[in-house]
């Protein structure tokens, strides 16, 4: 694959990000006012595919694009078609200059002659590799961590461990193991013990580590991307509302117990932030955000916790909010495809623009303009 169709592979995953969580917010938004909006559950099932399929989008659109007949409606050529028909108010010079901003911008970017072009270059190499270095420094961090901790269950593939360094429960993986590493001060505590080892244990369930680990990959690369970490938190801060709520779903659940459990996680954490910080990619019983003094994110997981829990699964509204979301990323990741070839619209705009400049070189005034419905030239003098 040549050089710039991975870069516009890859601005075009920026751009589908961002619209993707626009989307997301939407949609969130929408079902808060239904009887969907406490189903914490699905949303972050539904949140979880998307997330993969945002990562895999410049995959998914080559592979669409090669097996359609046709070349896939994009964003370009429909703007090209609403000029043609005169929904468009500007001089067909500067129309075109605005559709080839991008072509322009890549093209100066791989030539690295402008300054500003060396600069961004330079500081995305930067920031990548810092990313990329917090990274490997967290996975060593965690893996130490592991290795330190003392075996004490196992059920199956998962490693129950005991730490005297961990403040909070948390879990990871590996290629073949899962472990939940909980902290030696636990064992004075059963009831605490009980809950944070179902807690975690339902993040395995929920595949939020594999989830964990697709995000923490992807910082490197999106690390500059507000919308990247928009859609962290909420994927972050729905893994906890639907775990608690898979909990409080059992029969005989202490939900009394449980919120004093976190509580009491919080302010174990909140003793050392930075040890509690640096291992990732893991999931931990609690957030860093909720070991904040006067952060609202705890207040706000107790109240998620202790609301009503859904009756119901809403099976098919489910499916139609699901098909919905995944219809428009794909159609928005396909008309942010580039023009296969010259279509007739475009031969048609690339004439008016011809027009309007042999226009502008017979008056000598750089104003002149050419009506692209009537074909006439209207000059006019600034």
């Amino acid at each position: 694959m040549q050089t710039d169709a991975l870069l516009n592979a890859y601005i075009d995953l920026n751009i589908l990000l961002l619209a993707g969580a626009l989307l997301w917010l939407a949609l969130r938004s929408g079902l808060a006012r239904t009887r969907l909006g406490k189903a914490y559950r699905p949303q972050l099932r539904l949140l979880n595919a998307v997330t993969l399929l945002l990562a895999l989008s410049p995959l998914l659109v080559l592979a669409l694009t090669r097996v359609l007949a046709h070349p896939s409606p994009n964003l370009s050529d429909l703007l090209v078609a609403q000029y043609l028909q005169g929904n468009v108010g500007m001089s067909a010079v500067r129309f075109e200059g605005l559709l080839g901003l991008r072509e322009d911008f890549v093209r100066t970017l791989l030539n690295g002659q402008a300054p500003w072009a060396r600069l961004l270059v330079l500081g995305f190499a930067t920031g990548s590799l810092i990313c990329f270095f917090q990274l490997a420094i967290s996975v060593v961090r965690l893996r130490k961590s592991l290795t330190r901790s003392f075996p004490w269950k196992r059920i199956g593939r998962t490693r129950l461990l005991l730490s005297d360094e961990a403040r909070v429960a948390y879990s990871t993986r590996g290629i073949w193991a899962r472990y939940v590493v909980l902290p030696t001060s636990l064992l004075e505590h059963p009831k605490d013990l009980r809950l944070s080892v179902a807690h975690e244990l339902q993040h395995f369930r929920q595949r939020d580590i594999e989830c964990e680990f697709l995000l923490s990959a992807l910082r490197p690369l999106l690390f500059w991307n507000p919308a990247f970490y928009l859609w962290r938190r909420e994927v972050r801060l729905l893994r906890e509302f639907a775990c608690d709520q898979a909990l409080k779903s059992r029969p005989g659940f202490d939900l009394r117990g449980y919120c004093e459990c976190l509580i009491r996680a919080c302010a174990k954490a909140s003793r050392d932030p930075v040890l509690f910080a640096r291992r990732s990619p893991t999931v931990a019983l609690v957030d860093r955000r909720e070991t904040r003094r006067g952060s609202s994110a705890l207040a706000r997981r107790l109240r998620a916790v202790t609301a009503p829990q859904p009756h119901s699964t809403d099976t098919f509204g489910w499916t139609l909010v699901s098909g919905l979301l995944v219809a428009a990323v794909i159609m928005t990741a396909l008309l942010l495809q580039r023009p296969a070839d010259w279509s007739h619209d475009r031969i048609m705009l690339s004439t008016i623009v011809n027009l309007e400049r042999m226009a502008s070189r017979a008056s000598g005034t750089p104003a002149t303009a050419v009506s692209a419905l009537s074909g006439s030239f209207a000059v006019s003098s600034r």
